[in-house]
């Protein structure tokens, strides 16, 4: 049998980790209870935290950003605008908060500084872009997308269609094939060849949330862009995951969240990519607009004049909340300090590969083709392919209605929680891990499969 604990000791000193940089839950702040832990645990150690899919860990230096901005609120109100009272120090006055974040974005989505801006919160920025690049026609359009998207976007794209006077058949929903969990390429390819000239809009997710699956962002941008389709991506399970290339893959429009893998907080402030063609020159589209949107230069003097700045930031509707944009920048430099999209995606490869092959050693695990019906298994459903995939794997967890107590799921994420391994579960099968590696280690991952074993034989024993 590989020795897969000292397996996991040797990727640890070979890709190191930067856990030190970041705030863990602990068994006590959890709420577990003492006769729960596994014996080598203590109530004050931190939990296997293995959900940066869903909400990222707090870097340590968030605190301290955000206590010096709600000082300055203390010492200047209104006046920190203008005169940061703690400008020595390097920060940055009210009005120009959200500034400095620009050039990180841009080094983590592969763009140009003109091209992206901080902004909103995913679902709002998403129906934002929306508004401003899906321009239906009377034969051109319809909006392809992938089935089961997260319900936000599909509410946001029906709606969409809607304002325009379309109705639900206006949009373009690809599905898997009958018995596979992800959408091959050459469907989607094939599709675009298809109805690509009564399409106005390709909207695809970077990463399906469910599946996990990394959609080929080039080959699917060039092949709408043949058909004369605008093409926009909803990155959020992306951004900080896998590395982008926006500008060189030719992307029109897309908008992020910034609370998974980058770690800037629950709710916090999203972001966007414009490409360049789209805002420079004088002939701007019409857009949702706001006054920080506006010419910096005039912003002030409250004139009826909209002259939008040439850059993504004249997407801007209204001025940023400045303790959002100290928390993402803080999440943007501690990132840096892991060693940046490179070096984190090279790790994160790496660690994904090693979780995938302790997974498929358990005696529990079943390949997709071959799932029984009667005894407890798990199946994942996240590609294996690594250039198919980020940071999360997703498991199928079967069979349903088992021993009539429903599907096996609940069961086995509550085993989980219960001894200290968090991740998160989608209804009604699947639970997701996802070892983020910023602050994940292969021995997370070790023990994690560890404790999902003994979850699996605690319930067949009952």
């Amino acid at each position: 049998m590989p020795d897969f604990k000292k397996e996991a000791h040797d990727l640890d000193e070979k890709y190191g980790n930067h856990s030190e940089l970041f705030v863990f839950p602990t068994f006590s702040s959890m709420g577990l209870k003492e006769e729960d832990l596994p014996k080598s645990k203590r109530q004050e150690s931190a939990v296997n935290y293995l959900c940066g899919n869903s909400l990222g860990l707090m870097p340590k230096s968030t605190m301290e950003a955000v206590e010096n901005e709600l000082k300055a609120w203390g010492l200047r109100g209104v006046e920190s605008h203008f005169r940061h009272p703690m400008k020595e120090k390097g920060l940055t006055n009210w009005v120009d908060i959200d500034l400095p974040v620009v050039p990180y974005l841009a080094k983590v989505v592969g763009a140009n500084e003109c091209e992206v801006a901080c902004m909103g919160t995913l679902t709002m920025n998403l129906n934002s872009l929306l508004l401003t690049f899906y321009r239906p026609t009377q034969n051109r359009y319809k909006i392809l997308f992938e089935k089961h998207a997260f319900p936000s976007d599909y509410y946001a794209i029906l709606n969409q269609v809607k304002l325009h006077g379309y109705k639900e058949d206006a949009l373009i929903q690809l599905s898997p094939r009958k018995g596979e969990y992800s959408l091959r390429t050459l469907d989607i390819l094939a599709e675009i060849d298809k109805e690509g000239d009564s399409i106005a809009v390709v909207c695809f997710s970077g990463i399906q949330y469910y599946t996990g699956q990394y959609f080929d962002i080039k080959g699917i941008t060039e092949a709408a862009h043949r058909k004369g389709c605008v093409v926009g991506w909803d990155l959020a399970h992306a951004f900080g995951n896998v590395d982008l290339q926006l500008h060189d893959w030719n992307v029109d429009f897309a908008a992020w969240c910034s609370y998974k893998y980058m770690n800037s907080g629950p709710g916090a402030i999203g972001g966007i990519f414009v490409n360049e063609r789209h805002v420079k020159g004088k002939n701007w589209r019409p857009r949702p607009a706001g006054w920080w949107g506006n010419n910096a230069g005039n912003r002030f003097d409250m004139i009826e004049k909209f002259e939008p700045t040439e850059s993504a930031l004249s997407f801007r509707q209204s001025n940023p909340s400045v303790i959002d944009v100290v928390s993402l920048l803080s999440a943007l430099k501690t990132f840096d300090k892991c060693g940046g999209i490179d070096a984190l995606r090279r790790k994160s490869r790496a660690l994904t590969s090693y979780l995938e092959k302790l997974l498929k050693a358990s005696k529990y695990y079943r390949g997709p083709e071959n799932l029984p019906t009667e005894s407890p298994f798990f199946t994942i459903i996240t590609p294996s392919d690594p250039d198919q995939r980020g940071a999360q794997l997703s498991l199928l967890l079967g069979p349903e209605n088992f021993d009539k107590r429903g599907n096996i799921m609940p069961l086995v994420f509550g085993y989980l929680n219960k001894h200290g391994v968090i991740c998160d579960d989608r209804k009604p099968d699947v639970i997701r891990i996802a070892p983020v590696p910023s602050y994940n280690s292969f021995s997370d991952c070790y023990e994690c499969v560890k404790v999902l074993t003994d979850a699996f034989e605690k319930i067949e024993r009952i």
